[in-house]
């Protein structure tokens, strides 16, 4: 199986891999044991879901999508 490559963009550094911060899935629950939550892949976490996904299968997320850009607000 081979490793889809990662863009690299302000959100994703080949290197580190992706931010869940700066993700459309993330997002946090309000289970204190498992605070953190991934919706493409559907498990709450006490880790980030990159990190979780990365100590699990070796390998950087490949669900990262960039949050949409929001206009600002007047």
């Amino acid at each position: 199986m081979t490793a889809l490559p990662l863009a690299a963009t302000p959100t994703t550094d080949p290197t580190r891999g992706p931010n869940c911060w700066q993700c459309r899935f993330f997002g946090v629950s309000h289970v204190p044991a498992t605070p953190y939550a991934c919706r493409a892949m559907g498990f709450q976490s006490k880790m980030l879901p990159a990190l979780e996904v990365l100590r699990a299968d070796g390998h950087f997320c490949r669900a990262f999508e960039a949050k949409a850009s929001q206009p600002p607000s007047a």
